[in-house]
């Protein structure tokens, strides 16, 4: 096997946008999102639900996405179809923006400490959609947030960025703590998958050749 002695570069790889802006209309909700993965955590959102708004915030920040998230919803029944339909953009924005998902280093792990809150997010860009989740929160809401849609918003995400996500609850009994500690766990195992390997030079993160 030869093996070559050519210095990494940037100019070795062929540089690509990695952004991509989603719109999604049903008889519940106007969903857009527009990320750029290679950002530096530049956030707006305005979905009408301030809790999902402030996690919002939390994603870019710390997964280091430029992310505006615009939603209208029927928010008079409750906040789960908006929720729910953020989830799926947000998902549909990641696949795009991944594109073939060439020279990714695919897999992503993080601990996230809050407070007395420890949370645990594994996960891998593999094509194939599946949530482990095991988070106990305590109390059903967090301010005016269910958080039972805490489950629904990465179940949503998961299926449509076919990703494989696990989330472990290691320690915590304060909700808020809880959710803002895995949305910061999910962010930065999320920088750690999508970021360029320097070594793959561009091939595809699996032995089968494609995800």
């Amino acid at each position: 096997m030869e093996i070559s002695d050519r210095p990494f570069s940037a100019s070795n790889v062929t540089h690509i946008s990695r952004a991509a802006s989603v719109k999604r209309t049903t008889g519940e909700t106007d969903v857009t999102v527009i990320l750029n993965l290679d950002g530096v955590g530049t956030c707006k959102s305005a979905t009408g639900i301030p809790f999902l708004d402030h996690m919002m915030h939390q994603l870019s920040a710390h997964g280091l996405i430029d992310l505006d998230v615009q939603s209208i919803g029927d928010l008079a029944i409750d906040d789960h179809h908006t929720n729910e339909d953020v989830g799926i953009t947000l998902g549909q924005a990641l696949g795009k923006a991944l594109g073939d998902r060439k020279g990714i280093i695919r897999f992503g792990h993080f601990i996230a400490p809050l407070d007395e809150a420890l949370i645990q997010v594994c996960l891998d860009f593999s094509g194939r959609p599946h949530l482990s989740y095991g988070l106990q929160i305590p109390t059903q809401r967090v301010g005016t947030y269910d958080t039972q849609l805490v489950r629904e918003f990465f179940v949503a995400v998961c299926n449509h960025a076919q990703m494989t996500l696990h989330i472990r609850q290691l320690e915590g009994i304060n909700s808020h703590h809880i959710i803002e500690a895995t949305f910061k766990a999910f962010a930065r195992a999320l920088r750690m998958a999508v970021e360029i390997d320097p070594r793959r030079l561009g091939g595809i993160p699996s032995s089968k050749g494609m995800l």
